[in-house]
């Protein structure tokens, strides 16, 4: 197994940052209807920053690692880095390359928070 794909499996396995905020104030969710895919992210954010964050899901190996790898990733990070962050730093993340189905599951993280992050504005 290549490196990336056991530094993947180690985020699957032993998701960072994988639970509850008590009274988190951000709150974002996403589902992929066609593989099933979700993720729940809910966060402690003070002036636009994610000081605390935590997500919950369920679905395939690259999107919940994604989802591990972002939370420790976005920490102490503002809502514009989060929103700046394309494709290719999701790819860099974690350095793999996907086709256009698994991207759909590397991205899901990144599309739940920026839609959480809009509509808190």
């Amino acid at each position: 197994m290549s490196l990336y794909k056991k530094k993947l499996f180690e985020h699957y396995q032993n998701p960072r940052n994988y639970g509850v905020i008590e009274g988190y104030n951000f709150k974002a969710e996403l589902t992929n209807f066609s593989c099933g895919d979700s993720v729940l992210f809910q966060a402690l954010v003070n002036n636009n920053c994610f000081e605390k964050i935590a997500f919950q899901g369920q679905g395939c190996i690259i999107s919940q690692a994604t989802a591990s790898m972002l939370t420790e990733y976005i920490i102490n990070k503002d809502f514009d880095f989060v929103k700046n962050l394309s494709k290719e730093d999701i790819l860099n993340m974690i350095e793999l390359d996907l086709g256009p189905m698994r991207l759909k599951c590397a991205l899901l993280p990144l599309e739940a928070l920026n839609i959480g992050i809009n509509n808190l504005k």
